[in-house]
């Protein structure tokens, strides 16, 4: 029998592979509906509405809706195979192909509006119902409203925190009670695996049993809000929304050399506990930030011009965090080879405010390119009025084909001293070498070889100063409201401003000497701002819970979801702008909370009433991310390297392409680091990362998918690195003296944080026997032994408990 076969016979004695999804159908993708309103509907409503809109339907079809469409033209034909743009009739006649009626048909359409309807019906052809709102203005949506804090609800039972008195009184109004209490063990997991993204270890849960007090679990939590994985694991939740990469992607897939200081500043910021609204305020106009407050912050001081920069000022290294926090604005993938050198500059524009719009504010601005918003009460002159701040900012040296990104120089005097005294030195050589040619002595030909090699030597390992991807101030431009979004139908200039919607009629002029960015980010941070606070304390909740208050994480507007607990949200959003934007008092409020504690246990009449649990009234199981899993693997095994910090590209150099001359991408994920230092290459995400669902980095995603495949199941049993961690985690149990009954203590203990129950112990055992005889073939007693222990760790971390969150 095959060691493989042997592995599933173990793990089928006490766990199962998969577990199913029982998830609900979610709603269109943010990106399908951008997609499409930016892409698709524009191009509908040019080349198609004249014959198959609303007023004139030509061979009995319609394209004006998904109803529609579906439905077809009076041949009965459907239009698409939805999936497969080759086999579908829509894109057969657009491509004038033989047999079919030519669409349109007086001019084929381009290439690149062909490619876009390929895409569209390869996603499926998507068509989003246009938000109506029966009887209530658009501007009066929930969302836009000003926050308020509500008064804390009356309940019969008695709340253990305000938190819990809106969640209990929803519950009590349905007739149901929250599930009992979590047990300890199954606290600290879900804890230590929120907070930092890593199991307990056993020494951590023991001295949590053993702590009676009433502070036991806030002792905990303190604890893990201190530890340097607290800013790992959430700042990478943050680099979700940021669409973090290390390569550009799209058609010139080059890397992104330095974005990993951005990342570094996001992991500081998230374990210094910067106020959220500093947070924000830096990643959008961080360079402004700088000069507004004199160049300094409190450890900085003044030692020189800095070459290539505008500023009279250098830096001090601990704090550059305004500079690169730009980054945020400058890591997005970019079209580089776009012929049409305008078309590329409002595409970059484009992206960047789509990104800031679904970030920050959770609304899709990216919609109103084109048109007006078809859902949102966001015109296109709204778009116009912020691309104008984002045209006015620099994040490009050039347009040109292939075009480069702006980097903000970061030397420091002893960087600069040390590139004075080299090209100083260079220098010398090169004018002793020119002293000499020419001679043809024999000592002059030797000094001369003599310094040529040491000029070659010199000017390969030329310092290079440090720099980051972020933005600066460019050129200040308002710009013309795009017909159709393109740049060769200008219309009239829209002064720059932000959404009506939110910022009203009367606004005050932007500066015309500056491209309005700090204004931008200071609006955005103003308390009565009704969505930038509310946005990030729904990302934080549906980190802890799985689902936030608000589903649609990404999209606040009107074909968002509404909030199942609505003066919760306006509550949490209250006090975490009075408490200073602290994201770790955030955390705090939330999990000493009653309703974090709750276990998930299985209650009938509240399970036939809410079978979504939108009342909250029991935790939500949950899977790991991809970066958890990997990284708990290692963790358990005692290989995981804590080393922070640092290049994620050591293959190439930063701007030059990550695929070779063979197209191989040859970055390698072999480190034992945290995952979040591990590359993130667009176009080709690291294997592991797409198995266990890592969002797309190209675009921002608060709500990451949770898929169940066999794949998942067979990367247990087959991959290099759950292998290696099998036999690690194998030593770490055969490490001290104990029989086999104690090293199956140790390893439910590393690996699930509890006891095994005796029939567990007893079928591990079992397992192991079966297993050295397996490898009967091996002589050496303490190999084979290992072997086969490895076998069993391996079976243990293939079972759902290792992978999921009670």
């Amino acid at each position: 029998m095959s060691l493989r076969i042997r592995l599933l016979a173990v793990l089928s004695l006490f766990c199962v592979i998969a577990r199913p999804s029982t998830a609900a159908d979610p709603p269109l993708p943010p990106e399908d509906v951008r997609f499409f309103e930016t892409r698709v509907r524009p191009l509908l409503i040019e080349k198609c509405f004249k014959c198959h809109g609303p007023a004139k339907q030509k061979g009995e079809l319609r394209l004006d809706s998904a109803e529609a469409i579906k439905k077809g033209g009076g041949s009965g034909n459907p239009l698409f195979v939805a999936g497969k743009p080759d086999d579908s009739l829509l894109l057969r006649a657009v491509r004038h192909a033989d047999g079919v009626e030519k669409m349109p048909p007086d001019g084929q359409l381009k290439d690149a509006e062909i490619a876009d309807l390929a895409a569209w019906v390869k996603r499926g052809a998507p068509f989003p119902v246009a938000a109506k709102v029966v009887g209530s203005d658009p501007a009066k949506h929930w969302a836009f409203q000003p926050v308020l804090r509500p008064e804390i609800p009356k309940t019969k039972d008695q709340p253990s925190t305000p938190l819990d008195a809106f969640v209990l009184a929803k519950l009590e109004a349905a007739g149901l009670k929250p599930a009992p209490p979590a047990d300890k063990r199954t606290l600290i997991r879900r804890a230590t695996f929120d907070l930092t993204g890593l199991p307990p270890t056993p020494e951590e849960v023991e001295a949590f049993l053993k702590d009676t007090s009433t502070e036991a679990f806030t002792k905990v939590v303190d604890r893990l809000l201190a530890s340097p994985a607290y800013g790992e694991r959430w700042g990478r939740h943050w680099l979700d929304v940021a669409r973090y990469a290390d390569s550009n992607g799209l058609d010139e897939n080059t890397a992104h050399g330095n974005a990993w200081r951005y990342r570094d500043y996001v992991i500081k910021g998230f374990n210094a506990d910067k106020p959220y609204d500093r947070f924000l305020l830096e990643q959008v106009a961080g360079d402004l930030l700088w000069k507004v407050e004199g160049g300094r912050m409190k450890d900085e001081k003044k030692v020189g011009p800095t070459r290539g920069s505008d500023s009279s000022f250098i830096l001090h290294p601990s704090s550059f965090d305004p500079v690169v926090a730009t980054g945020f604005l400058a890591l997005g993938p970019k079209v580089l080879a776009e012929p049409d050198e305008k078309k590329m500059e409002l595409d970059i524009v484009d992206e960047q405010l789509d990104t800031f719009g679904r970030t920050v504010m959770g609304l899709t601005l990216g919609c109103a390119r084109c048109h007006d918003h078809k859902f949102d009460p966001v015109s296109a002159a709204d778009y116009y009025g912020l691309a104008g701040v984002f045209i006015s900012t620099k994040t490009m040296e050039h347009f040109k084909k292939v075009a480069r990104w702006h980097e903000n120089p970061l030397a420091t005097a002893d960087d600069l001293k040390r590139k004075a005294e080299h090209d100083a030195a260079v220098a010398k050589l090169k004018g002793r070498i020119k002293e000499l040619t020419g001679k043809n002595d024999d000592p002059a030909k030797a000094e001369l070889k003599t310094l040529q090699a040491e000029l070659a030597t010199r000017e390969k390992t030329a310092p290079e100063l440090p720099s980051a991807m972020g933005a600066t101030e460019g050129k200040t431009s308002d710009v013309p409201l795009l017909r159709r979004g393109n740049h060769l139908t200008p219309g009239a200039v829209v002064a720059r401003r932000f959404p009506v919607v939110l910022a009203g009629e009367k606004q005050p002029s932007l500066p015309k000497d500056q491209s309005g960015r700090l204004e931008l980010a200071k609006w955005l941070i103003d308390p009565k701002h009704p969505l930038t606070a509310r946005v990030m304390v729904n990302r934080v909740w549906r980190w802890h819970f799985g689902k936030g208050l608000v589903r649609s994480v990404d999209n606040f507007g009107l074909i968002g979801e509404k909030p199942t607990h609505p003066e919760l949200l306006d509550y949490l959003a209250s006090e975490f702008v009075r408490d200073g934007w602290s994201l770790k008092k955030l955390h705090k409020r939330l999990m000493l909370s009653a309703t974090y504690q709750l276990s998930s246990a299985h209650d009938l009449k509240a399970a036939t009433a809410d079978p979504d649990n939108r009342l909250l009234w029991r935790a939500n199981g949950r899977r790991l991310e991809a970066e958890a899993v990997r990284d708990s693997l290692l963790a358990v095994g005692g290989l995981l390297d804590r080393t922070a910090g640092g290049p994620a590209l050591t293959h190439v150099k930063n701007r030059d392409y990550i695929f070779d001359h063979t197209s191989k991408d040859k970055t390698t994920y072999a480190s034992d680091r945290r995952s979040v230092y591990l590359p993130v290459i667009r176009n080709n995400l690291y294997d592991v990362f797409q198995l266990f669902d890592a969002p797309d980095p190209a675009v921002p995603n608060g709500d990451r998918a949770t898929t169940t495949v066999p794949t998942q199941a067979l990367f247990f049993l087959n991959s290099e690195l759950a292998a290696r961690a099998a036999d690690a985690l194998a030593g770490r149990v055969l490490a001290g003296n104990l029989d086999d009954s104690g090293r199956v203590r140790v390893l439910f203990a590393l690996a699930y944080g509890r006891p095994p129950t005796a029939k567990e112990v007893e079928r591990v055992t079992a397992g192991v026997a079966t297993f050295e005889q397996e490898f009967a073939t091996e002589t050496n007693a303490a190999k084979r032994q290992r072997k086969a222990w490895a076998a069993v760790c391996q079976a243990v971390l293939a079972a759902n408990e290792f992978v999921h969150l009670n």
